[in-house]
């Protein structure tokens, strides 16, 4: 079973990120925080470790999806 979360960024050139987190109430914190001007960069860790930084004024919003339980086999 997965407990990674999958957060989608969309950025104001009508694209959007996808990444995999493990902390969802982390990632929004330092969403939050960095809206209230306190930082203009939010940085988010993926599930590789991957850090990523991404402008605060370039997010169009955001959007996190809990784990999906993929069974196995046909029955499902």
């Amino acid at each position: 079973m997965s407990t990674k979360h999958t957060l989608r960024v969309g950025v104001s050139s009508a694209r959007e990120l996808e990444l995999e987190i493990d902390d969802p109430v982390a990632v929004s914190a330092a969403y939050e925080k960095a809206l209230k001007g306190k930082d203009s960069i939010s940085w988010i860790t993926d599930t590789r470790e991957h850090r990523l930084g991404i402008a605060i004024d370039s997010i169009a919003f955001i959007q996190i999806e809990p784990p999906i339980d993929r069974g196995v086999g046909f029955g499902n």
